[in-house]
């Protein structure tokens, strides 16, 4: 009996599978995200959006978010292609965010902690004020409540669209972890792919304990950069954060799947 061939076009939902920009391999959506966001087939890290790293991190419906609604103004009414007010507009559209990084409290396995998760979706994490702000805010309520401070990084550094506005927030936030620092309240920072420039060169760098996901590029200017300057070859790996724990600058490298826990044993001995 012959088979009736289907009649129309077979319509498959959009966002089922994703292409892994390491290996090349088709990952079914669910897999991946199972995998949290690593590839199963060579190990490659997807950058997480803020929502997976919270869900990652932190026991389940326990985050409270501190001032969603801060927003950048335009003070130097900066304009390259185009206008930083109109630039900042279509990048909110885009994002669905209203900022480069989210603030919060939360716990993780049941101890009550302050989080900041830099969001690189938004103009690349760059800091601007009001990044700057944020991260400081949640260091002042880390302060108040002596709640341990976490902070994900992922940034390519000052926004250059507020120029010396964003370099002030290098100072800044450094003096806010400064006084957390003499309340000895611990501070960790997490090092995701990328973090460069002025965030390197602040707060990024400044925990107590510093982890970073493998392979996660790790540096104030960028390898390629710093070639063209010093016009020399520079060592195969150099910045990736192998390199940066073989030279004593970070202190561990943790797979994602460990992270929650290997933070919850870490917060567990700073107490």
């Amino acid at each position: 009996m012959p088979v009736e061939e289907p009649k129309g076009k077979i319509s498959v939902p959009d966002g089922l599978w994703k292409k892994c920009d390491s290996c090349q391999n088709i990952i079914y959506n669910k897999e991946l995200s199972e995998n949290l966001f690593v590839c199963p087939k060579c190990g490659y890290y997807f950058r997480l959006s803020y929502q997976e790293r919270i869900k990652q991190l932190l026991d389940e419906n326990s985050f409270i978010e501190i001032e969603p609604n801060l927003e950048s103004t335009d003070p130097l009414n900066f304009k390259d292609t185009q206008k930083y007010s109109s630039r900042i507009k279509n990048t909110k559209k885009k994002t669905k965010l209203n900022e480069a990084v989210t603030i919060g409290t939360g716990k993780i396995n049941n101890t009550e902690i302050a989080l900041c998760v830099m969001n690189f979706d938004f103009m690349g994490g760059s800091m601007g004020s009001v990044v700057g702000e944020k991260i400081t805010i949640t260091i002042e309520t880390a302060i108040k409540n002596k709640l341990p401070l976490i902070i994900v990084s992922s940034s390519g550094g000052a926004r250059m669209q507020e120029g010396i506005f964003s370099l002030m927030q290098m100072a800044k936030t450094s003096a806010a972890l400064a006084r957390l620092s003499e309340k000895n309240i611990p501070f960790i920072s997490i090092l995701a792919h990328p973090v460069t420039g002025g965030v390197s060169a602040s707060f990024a760098i400044l925990g107590d304990v510093i982890i970073a996901e493998p392979k996660a590029l790790i540096g104030f200017a960028g390898p390629r950069v710093i070639e063209q300057t010093i016009k020399q070859k520079l060592p195969e790996g150099f910045q990736l954060s192998e390199f940066l724990l073989e030279h004593g600058q970070i202190d561990m490298i943790v797979e994602r799947k460990e992270l929650k826990n290997t933070i919850s044993k870490i917060l567990d001995m700073l107490k």
